[in-house]
């Protein structure tokens, strides 16, 4: 199932900004939790699973900081490469979002 394709139930319109900070933050909560579990477990920096595992949450992090800087600016929720709205649906389960679905399969 596509998350840019309407359902056929009623979706709910885009996150508040309240609503999106606070699932905002406990995605950086969790995402700083599994680096401090990371660092936490002694291993060497050659390990190259533990390292690929802290580069992915670090980019998370400034993902999930991006995403504050657009409910700042006022386009949180917005497809940063087609300017459509992300759908709800798609902000509810990676609330740091940039790009709808369609956007982000041509970008990878």
């Amino acid at each position: 199932m596509s998350l840019d394709v309407p359902r056929t139930e009623p979706s709910r319109d885009r996150p508040t900004a309240q609503e999106a900070r606070r699932r905002l933050e406990h995605a950086r909560g969790t995402r700083l939790t599994q680096l401090r579990a990371l660092t936490d477990t002694g291993l060497t920096v050659e390990d190259h699973l533990t390292s690929a595992q802290k580069l992915s949450i670090e980019r998370v992090l400034k993902e999930i900081d991006a995403a504050f800087a657009r409910i700042e600016d006022g386009t949180y929720g917005t497809c940063l490469g087609c300017a459509k709205s992300v759908p709800a649906e798609r902000l509810e389960i990676l609330p740091y979002a940039g790009h709808c679905v369609a956007c982000r399969r041509r970008a990878t």
